[in-house]
């Protein structure tokens, strides 16, 4: 994988990771943003303008690509490529996930969220 491409997109925003997991599946854009909503309970919304500059810019960059059209919407799929940047962001978020639940959070909702760190 060429450093450009990781580096473009690890770490991923979550509108290109959620693009990216939904095209395991050949979709277009629409469905995309309908699973997205089933995905985050609602709570990711992805625009229409957002949606299809991202689609343009991951065909561009070879990580999806373009299967066929069926009524007049482009269904994508992920490639190879973007199998393996999608591999790297996800262990990047369990490599996450595993920090916050090896180190813990402390609970005190008036103060919000502090991480603590382990000592040696």
């Amino acid at each position: 994988m060429e450093e450009h491409i990781k580096k473009v997109y690890v770490p991923m925003t979550e509108t290109g990771f959620y693009i990216l997991y939904c095209l395991q599946e050949p979709m277009h854009g629409y469905n995309i943003v309908q699973r997205v909503l089933e995905l985050t309970d609602g709570e990711i919304r992805i625009s229409p303008g957002t949606m299809y500059g991202s689609l343009s810019k991951m065909e561009r960059d070879g990580i999806i690509a373009f299967v066929r059209e069926e009524e007049k919407r482009k269904i994508y799929r992920i490639t190879e490529l973007g199998r393996q940047v999608l591999e790297l962001e996800i262990r990047r978020i369990r490599r996450l996930y595993r920090t916050v639940e090896g180190i813990g959070l402390q609970e005190e909702p008036a103060a919000g969220i502090e991480l603590r760190c382990a000592q040696p």
